[in-house]
């Protein structure tokens, strides 16, 4: 690998450290830590590696700056593994360098790794697995499949949607590179990666499947199979980014062209991870990494032709995508005041998720500083827990957080009785009085500087429940939800 994928990876990153916690914790990062910190070999809604990770990271000093640092890691990773599968590819430093510029100004890469989560790291698991293979088939040995096979694995404990790469790259062998198959080696791998899943396997099949509920659960919020349709132009142009739409379509002549012929099981890959997501209701962004894997192809193809030789065609290359990382900056990351971001939240709906929660945490801090320390506060949801979890305690929130809400019902209800409990969150008093006859709205939940988050656009507020409907045990299944 050349200088240039170096020199690239080493300038995102920069640019991703100035502003990575310009405004703040995201709820899905409270949730992962807070998960973390009930170590499993599973979740209610994704395998452990993550979590345990988050937690580990968030117990450094800085709290969120070790989460960020993972998350732009990760991506710093993204880039480099372009590039080396372009090598793998066949291609030189020129490729090399195209493919890594690609992804680092590629949106879905840049907002992914703007906060710590599943899809930061599946993306580098996705990119590790296809650099190994690619490996493996070139080197033609037996070993060289053994680490490709420990990735899977610890893929697999990372994220369930490394199953359809998997998928996509055995049809990928079977079309286009059968003699694979003849040996040992993709089926020792296959054997390594199942043995690495067993233990989340058996946790999932000790607690009833949770992950396929809440895969259904998911694709019946995304519109099942037709609204993953609907939303496919959003991976291949706006996720993708509209100005390296020309990139992975060359990717794409690349590899049905004779010279490709050899790497075509990657665009059997592609096609089945495209399909597969789509088929399940998944959201688009699931299969993303695979554009890095065409533009590492797309990136080959410009080299061998010559479309980036000659000083206008280079400068040419250079501008499209310095234009594109510079838009994907500025509508991804966390650089443009607030209200602009809130002004974009229908485009990058995740930063406006970042913004606001130890002001979240103050309110419900003086709501609850009156009451009786015995008192728990009951949330809507694990972001609204979570904040309060880990940025309760600064802010005299020093009281025992519970939430019905995905793996937080699995940790079950508080001690004793329900007989007053601070509740929190997104929800209507017709709800709360099911399981209270005394439902008093103390306080709304005002998001700062005028941001529509999902607490204001929910009518998120602070209650006050007494006279409770039954104990504990016969509340907690109505409070319980996957969503």
């Amino acid at each position: 690998m050349g200088w240039g994928p170096l020199g690239v990876a080493t300038l995102a990153a920069a640019v991703h450290l100035v502003v990575a916690t310009r405004y703040g914790w995201h709820r899905d990062e409270f949730y992962y830590v807070i998960c973390g910190r009930h170590p499993a070999w599973g979740y209610v809604d994704q395998p452990p590696l993550t979590p345990v990770v988050g937690a580990l990271a968030a117990a450094l000093p800085g709290g969120l700056w070790p989460l960020r640092l993972v998350a732009i890691a990760a991506q710093a990773g993204c880039i480099l593994l372009t590039a080396v599968l372009a090598a793998q590819f066949g291609g030189r430093p020129r490729a090399q360098a195209i493919a890594a510029a690609a992804v680092a100004g590629t949106p879905i890469f840049v907002g992914a790794s703007a906060l710590y989560g599943t899809a930061v790291t599946d993306q580098v698991f996705w990119l590790l697995i296809l650099v190994l293979v690619a490996r493996a088939l070139r080197l033609g040995e037996t070993p060289a499949w053994v680490p490709a096979g420990l990735a899977a694995g610890v893929g697999l404990l990372n994220k369930s949607t490394v199953v359809i790469l998997l998928a996509g790259i055995f049809l990928g062998l079977i079309m286009f590179r059968r003699e694979a198959l003849r040996g040992p080696g993709p089926w020792l791998a296959g054997g390594i990666a199942v043995m690495l899943a067993v233990p989340n396997l058996v946790w999932n099949a000790r607690h009833g499947w949770p992950n396929l509920e809440m895969a259904r659960v998911l694709s019946r919020a995304q519109g099942g199979a037709l609204g993953s349709v609907q939303q496919l132009p959003i991976l291949l142009v706006v996720l993708a980014g509209p100005l390296l739409v020309a990139l992975w379509v060359i990717g794409i002549r690349f590899l049905v062209s004779p010279a490709g012929r050899r790497h075509r099981w990657v665009l059997v890959a592609t096609a089945v991870a495209v399909l597969l997501v789509t088929v399940s209701g998944g959201k688009p962004y699931y299969a993303a990494p695979m554009l890095a894997a065409l533009y590492a192809a797309g990136g080959v193809r410009i080299e061998q032709v010559g479309m980036a030789r000659g000083r206008v065609r280079r400068v040419g290359w250079v501008a499209l995508t310095a234009a594109s990382f510079v838009l994907a900056v500025l509508v991804w990351l966390p650089v443009l005041p607030v209200r602009a971001a809130n002004a974009m939240r229908d485009i990058s709906p995740v930063l406006v998720e970042t913004y606001g929660w130890p002001q979240f945490v103050e309110q419900v801090a003086a709501a609850a500083a009156p009451l009786p320390p015995a008192v728990p506060i009951f949330t809507g949801n694990y972001g609204e827990a979570g904040a309060l979890s880990i940025l309760g305690p600064a802010a005299g929130v020093d009281r025992a957080v519970y939430s019905g809400h995905n793996n937080y019902a699995l940790w079950g209800p508080p001690p004793g009785r329900p007989d007053t409990v601070l509740c929190v969150g997104r929800f209507k008093t017709g709800y709360l009085e099911r399981f209270w006859a005394d439902v008093r709205k103390i306080a709304d939940i005002r998001p700062p500087d005028g941001v529509d988050n999902a607490e204001k656009a929910g009518g998120a507020a602070i209650y006050l429940c007494g006279q409770p409907r039954g104990d504990w045990a016969q509340l907690w299944p109505g409070l319980r939800h996957f969503d």
